[in-house]
């Protein structure tokens, strides 16, 4: 497709990079945004100072929309929204940011998507990636937009791509070699409304892959298994830490194992991999599918595994503080994920959690509590929904604070020698907080400001 002329909507991180990379390409942009109070000059600033940008704010009009032949949405942006709507009844062809950067993009795909795991499994394949050759790029959802990247890229570039369900729902020709589906989890409810069409949004990742290509499933979960018909032409291959599976990574004798062809390798002792719990064994298993079918050696994958330590956010610990362990899973952002670090913990456990409410169901969060949690510490906007369902299992130990800062130094003042305090809210952040990054990072702060007694 040829484009002159693109309004890109959204002036957060997504748009202006998006606004970039068409500035770059000599595209004329309208960068587009419903909020009026946004300060013109801050965007200007953003993108370098450039003046071949025009900016329009408030209500979108049919003036507006005059001469422009690609409309481009940030994945923040609802395709349901009014404004998205009228923008297909003009006919004008709908983009989100990562099709625009699959435009511009010449490097080889490995796209990694799921509602749990993906930042982990994306920063590791990336990592894996860049100990292979110095062209390699990690980007997507993980906090990189691909379109700040995407015209840099050569035929020697491997790109470890985060997507997520809100990027997959505007896709045309996007097309990775390698995709991955890690698990599937009721997420984001609030914006696809059914599991099916969040599942359905997510499954996108493959429905242009061919026969050349590979699409890597989740063995052991079973909505992800259900749905495997949904892979059209690419190639399957699984993981599994439970079975030994007919094609992909499995683990036998404390071995990772992939069979291809029906050839086995071995890539790595389990017993060598430093991130905790069983979930993090999942994010391994996939990211060895992932490289192995990208053709990077046994022993980089090996050796980058061995030293991987995890990323910030994700069941990371912080601190020790009066023989009590502090854990930042600011990440765990809906209740499965929240189920994994609670599991991943070694001992009791005083428990952060609460927040923005995605219309998530706790009832599972709620029941791995016995036996792990001994008090569950919340604050945010899901306070009342979550305590009514800890009371109907029978869970009454919940205290409520107003603030994440109350929480650190109640658990500060609670917590009894040899347990654990774990941030990991079961809810997004956008009540109190900017991000899940904000809302991790004063926690550290919070966490490293306790004295010892």
């Amino acid at each position: 497709m040829e484009f002159k002329k693109v309004m890109v909507a959204g002036a957060g991180r997504s748009g202006v990079a998006s606004t970039g990379l068409l500035i770059r390409n000599d595209v004329d942009v309208v960068l587009y945004d419903g909020n009026t109070d946004i300060d013109k000059e801050s965007i200007i600033s953003k993108l370098g100072g450039t003046t071949k940008v025009e900016i329009a704010l408030g209500e979108l009009t049919d003036e507006m929309l005059e001469g422009i032949d690609l409309f481009v949405i940030s994945p923040g942006i609802p395709v349901d929204a009014d404004f998205v709507l009228k923008v297909k009844e003009k006919g004008i062809p709908i983009w989100g940011e990562i099709e625009l950067a699959y435009y511009f993009n010449k490097g080889t795909i490995a796209a990694i998507t799921g509602t749990n795991g993906k930042t982990t499994t994306t920063t590791l394949v990336g990592e894996i990636f860049k100990n292979h050759t110095e062209h390699a790029l990690v980007v997507g959802n993980i906090g990189l937009p691909f379109t700040r990247f995407a015209d840099s890229t050569t035929e020697k570039t491997l790109v470890a791509l985060e997507v997520s369900s809100f990027q997959m729902e505007t896709i045309h020709e996007f097309r990775p070699h390698i995709s991955a589906m890690l698990n599937l989890t009721p997420d984001h409810l609030n914006r696809h409304y059914t599991f099916d069409n969040y599942a359905d949004a997510k499954f996108r990742v493959t429905e242009n892959q061919t026969a050349d290509d590979y699409m890597i499933l989740n063995f052991d979960d079973p909505e992800t298994m259900k749905r495997e018909d949904k892979v059209r032409k690419a190639k399957k291959v699984y993981f599994s830490h439970k079975e030994e599976v007919s094609e992909g990574a499995f683990v036998k004798d404390g071995k990772i194992v992939v069979r291809r062809d029906g050839d086995d390798t071995t890539i790595l002792d389990i017993d060598g991999i430093q991130i905790l719990g069983e979930h993090n064994l999942e994010n391994v298993l996939a990211a060895v599918a992932i490289t192995f079918y990208m053709g990077i050696p046994v022993e980089t994958i090996r050796e980058t595994v061995y030293s991987f330590t995890g990323v910030e956010h994700r069941i990371e610990f912080v601190r020790e503080v009066n023989d009590v362990k502090y854990y930042n899973d600011s990440k765990g952002t809906n209740p499965d994920a929240a189920i994994k670090a609670i599991k991943a913990m070694k001992s009791t456990t005083l428990l952060i959690g609460g927040g923005y409410d995605k219309d998530s169901d706790y009832d599972e969060w709620v029941a791995c509590f016995p036996g792990k949690v001994r008090v569950l510490v919340l604050m945010g906007a899901t306070t009342d929904k979550i305590a009514s369902c800890c009371k109907s299992h029978g869970f009454n130990e919940i205290v409520r604070v107003d603030s994440l800062e109350a929480a650190v130094q109640y658990c500060y003042s609670h917590a009894k020698p040899g347990d654990n305090v774990l941030l990991s809210p079961a809810c997004a952040s956008w009540d109190m907080f900017k991000s899940y990054e904000e809302r991790g990072t004063l926690f550290k702060v919070y966490v490293n400001g306790l004295e010892e007694k």
